[in-house]
C-alpha cells in the first residue's frame, strides 16, 4: 500500500502433523432463551479465501483447506507504537515471549506515512513506526502458521494470542486465527465510518479465550484487547515520548509502569487522529454490555452474557433437572477444549498409549475432579489422564516434623487429592488416572522466586506470590507417579500442552465463605449481589496474572467453568438453584440436596449424581493454604502486602 513501508523476519522451528478437521459441532437442547445448537461453519465467502491466500509465505499456504487444516495454539505478544523508531522487546522479554511460544517466533515492522495535516507544528514528524511480533506454541497442524499475519493486499497485521472456538454461533475446528484475520479484513473493507463498528461486532462474536493486536492499514487504526474475561495477558507501558508498548509479558528491567490492559471493552488508536492528544495517541475504549442491557455509548461491545437472574422464589428451586443442564452444558464446554488436543496428538507421535493429552490442576476438590471425572466420558478409553498435585515444604509449618516424615504428604492439597484419585479409579476403573506428586523444597521455591515475580507483574503482593508459585510449579508438570503396585514411584514430567483449570466456579455459584457471610447479613438479595460483585470482577482481576505465569512452561490453561454458554447458563439460574444458603445442611439426611452443604450445592449435586460422593462433600480451600505456599517465612504477613525483588 502506499504510503507505509514494512519489512519482517521470522524463524520457525519444529513441525507438527494433522488434517482438515472443519466439520459441525451439535450442541444439546438448553434452557429456555439459550441457543439449542451449533451449526457447522458457514461456506467462506470468496474475499476470505483470498485473505487466507496472502496471509504468508506463498510456498506454505496453497489453499484454504491446507489453511484450514494448522491451528496455533498459543502465542505471545509484542506490539510498539511509537513517533521516534521502532521499538523492539529487551532480549529478556523476548525470552519470556518465546517461552509462551517456543515452536515459531516472527516480526513484522512498519513504517505508517500520516497525512501532513495530521501534524500539529511543521516539526512534527509525519511517520509512526509500528513494530509487531510473535511467538507460537502450536499445538497441532502439519505446518507451523506464521505470526504475526500479514494481508498482501492492504498490508493489514493480526498479532492474535488465544482460541476462537466459534464466531457467531459457527464452529471452528480449522485455524483460528487465519479465519479470525480474513473476518477482520472483510470487516474493514467498507467505508471507514463503519469499519469500527464491523470490527466491533465481529469481535464481540468471537467466543473464547483471546488477547490481540490488530492493525487495519488502509484505515491508519490499531485495535487491541481481551476477550470480557481477561482469561489471556496482555500488559501495556506509555513512555514519557508518547510510545505505546504491549506485551503478553514483561521483564521490568527498566522499573517503567507496566498495566494489566482491562478486559472492559476494545481499545482504538486512530492515526489519523494524532494531532488530538500529540505527543499521545488518541486511544478510544469502545465499551461492553450485557446483551439485555441498554446502550450508553454510540458503539459498544455487546457481551454473551444476561444480567444475573435476581429473582427469589419462596419455593426449593433445586433438584436434578437442573444439574442435568449443567452437566449437559459443562460436557459441551470440556469437549470444544479437547477436542482440538486429542486430534493433535492423534496425528503425531504422542499417540503412544502412555502419553496424555490433557491433564488438570488437581488439588482434590470439588470443581477440578468434576473436570477430570467429565473428561472420562469424552477421551478415549486408552488415553491417561494427568491429575497434576503441587505440595510445598513451608519452613514454617514444617520445621517441627519428625525425621522420615514427609512434609508433602501432610499438605492439605495432597491428602484431599489422592482421596479423591482414590475414588476417580474407583468410579472410572478403566481409565489410567496418572497422580503426578510435584513435590517443591523450599530451597527450590527461593531459587525461582525472581522468576515468579517477574511473570506474576505487574502484580505484586505476597498473596498474588503464593498463589503464582503453586500454578508456575503444578504448569511444569515434574513429580512422582507410582511405578507399579510395589509402592516406588519415578520421575515423571507430563506430556501434556493443555490443562485443566477448576477456576471460576466459586464466583458463579457461591463458593467463597464470604457468599454464606453476605447471606448471613442481607439475606438473598445480599446473596445476589455478592455473586454479582464476583462475576464482574472476573476480567479485572487475576486471569491475566495467572496466563501469564501458567504459559512460561509452554503450557495452555483453559477453563471450562468460563466457557460462555456454560456462564449464560449459570446467570439466568435463580440463586436458589445454586447457592440456596437458605435451605439449611441436614448431613444425616439421605436426600442429597439436604446432606451436602449450601456453598456450590448445585456442583455438589452434579459430583454425587456422577459417583464422587466424597468429593461432593469437600470443603473450600484456597490454593495457597491447600498447597502450603502461604506465609513461607512468617505466619504475620498479610497477603496484600506488597513484596520487593
Amino acid at each position: 500500500m502506499a504510503g507505509q513501508t514494512s519489512m519482517d523476519t521470522s524463524k520457525s522451528v519444529g513441525s507438527l502433523c494433522g488434517r482438515d478437521v472443519l466439520r459441525p459441532r451439535l450442541r444439546a437442547a438448553r434452557m429456555d432463551g439459550l441457543p439449542a445448537s451449533r451449526s457447522r461453519i458457514a461456506e467462506l465467502p470468496p474475499s476470505a479465501i483470498n485473505a487466507f491466500r496472502c496471509v504468508a509465505s506463498p510456498n506454505s499456504i496453497a489453499t484454504s483447506s491446507s489453511l484450514l487444516s494448522r491451528r496455533p495454539a498459543m502465542c505471545g505478544i509484542f506490539f510498539s507504537l511509537s513517533r521516534a523508531s521502532h521499538v523492539t522487546p529487551t532480549a529478556s522479554t523476548e525470552l519470556l515471549l518465546r517461552h509462551r511460544g517456543p515452536d515459531a517466533t516472527g516480526q513484522h515492522r512498519v513504517a505508517i506515512e500520516l497525512d501532513s495535516a495530521c501534524a500539529v507544528q511543521e516539526a512534527s514528524p509525519t511517520r509512526v513506526h509500528a513494530t509487531f511480533l510473535s511467538t507460537v506454541l502450536a499445538l497441532r497442524g502439519k505446518e507451523i502458521v506464521q505470526q504475526p499475519l500479514k494481508d498482501a493486499t492492504t498490508d493489514s497485521v493480526l498479532c492474535w494470542n488465544g482460541e476462537a472456538w466459534s464466531i457467531s454461533g459457527q464452529a471452528i475446528n480449522g485455524n483460528d486465527s487465519q479465519l479470525v484475520f480474513a473476518r477482520l479484513l472483510e470487516a474493514c473493507a467498507g467505508q471507514s465510518t463503519a469499519s469500527t463498528c464491523n470490527v466491533v461486532e465481529l469481535v464481540s462474536a468471537v467466543r473464547g479465550p483471546y488477547a490481540f493486536v490488530f492493525y487495519d492499514a488502509p484505515n491508519k487504526r490499531v485495535y487491541y484487547g481481551r476477550d470480557c474475561l481477561g482469561r489471556r495477558s496482555l500488559l501495556r507501558k506509555d513512555a514519557a515520548d508518547g510510545t505505546i508498548v504491549l506485551s503478553s509479558v514483561c521483564d521490568n528491567v527498566s522499573g517503567e509502569a507496566w498495566a494489566e490492559v482491562d478486559a472492559d471493552g476494545i481499545h482504538v488508536v486512530d492515526l489519523l487522529d494524532v494531532h488530538t492528544a500529540y505527543p499521545l495517541f488518541s486511544d478510544k475504549r469502545i465499551p461492553h454490555r450485557r446483551f439485555d442491557q441498554d446502550q450508553d455509548s454510540e458503539v459498544s461491545f455487546t457481551l454473551p452474557f444476561p444480567l444475573m437472574n435476581c429473582s427469589i422464589s419462596d419455593k426449593a428451586t433445586l433438584d436434578f433437572s437442573v444439574v442435568d443442564q449443567l452437566r449437559t452444558s459443562l460436557l459441551e464446554s470440556l469437549q470444544v477444549r479437547t477436542e482440538h488436543v486429542r486430534e493433535a496428538v492423534a496425528s503425531m507421535d504422542m499417540d503412544v498409549p502412555n502419553h496424555a493429552r490433557v491433564a488438570v490442576l488437581f488439588s482434590g476438590g470439588l470443581d477440578c475432579t468434576i473436570l477430570a471425572r467429565l473428561c472420562h466420558n469424552l477421551l478415549p478409553p486408552s488415553a491417561p489422564i494427568d491429575l497434576l498435585n503441587v505440595a510445598f515444604e513451608n519452613p514454617r509449618i514444617h520445621s517441627q516434623l519428625e525425621p522420615g516424615t514427609s512434609p508433602y504428604e501432610l499438605c492439605p492439597d495432597r491428602i484431599t487429592g489422592r482421596s479423591s484419585h482414590a475414588e476417580l479409579v474407583d468410579v472410572c476403573p478403566g481409565r489410567t488416572w496418572r497422580f503426578v506428586a510435584i513435590n517443591v523444597p523450599y530451597s527450590e521455591t527461593q531459587a525461582h522466586r525472581l522468576n515468579v515475580m517477574t511473570l506474576m507483574y505487574p502484580h505484586n503482593t505476597e498473596m498474588d506470590l503464593s498463589i503464582s508459585f503453586a500454578l508456575y510449579f503444578a504448569s511444569r508438570g515434574s513429580g512422582l507417579v507410582g511405578a507399579s503396585n510395589n509402592g516406588k514411584t519415578e520421575p515423571y514430567t507430563t506430556t501434556a500442552h493443555v490443562l485443566l483449570s477448576g477456576l471460576g466456579a466459586d464466583e458463579l455459584f457461591g463458593g467463597y465463605q464470604r457468599h454464606d457471610l453476605a447471606f448471613a447479613r442481607r439475606g438473598y438479595s445480599g446473596l445476589i449481589e455478592e455473586l454479582e460483585l464476583d462475576f464482574s470482577r472476573l476480567g479485572k482481576r487475576n486471569l491475566g496474572r495467572d496466563d501469564r505465569v501458567i504459559s512460561d512452561s509452554s503450557k495452555e490453561v483453559r477453563f471450562p467453568y468460563l466457557d460462555e454458554d456454560f456462564i449464560a447458563l449459570a446467570l439466568r439460574l435463580p440463586v436458589t438453584a445454586k447457592c440456596d444458603f437458605g435451605l439449611a445442611q441436614e448431613a444425616d439426611s439421605k436426600d442429597p440436596i439436604l446432606a451436602l452443604e449450601p456453598a456450590k450445592r448445585a456442583l455438589r449435586l452434579l459430583a454425587w449424581q456422577l459417583g464422587m460422593k466424597k468429593v461432593a462433600s469437600e470443603k473450600k480451600r484456597a490454593i495457597q493454604f491447600g498447597a502450603r505456599t502461604a506465609k513461607m517465612e512468617t505466619g504475620k504477613t498479610k497477603g496484600t502486602y506488597v513484596l520487593s525483588k
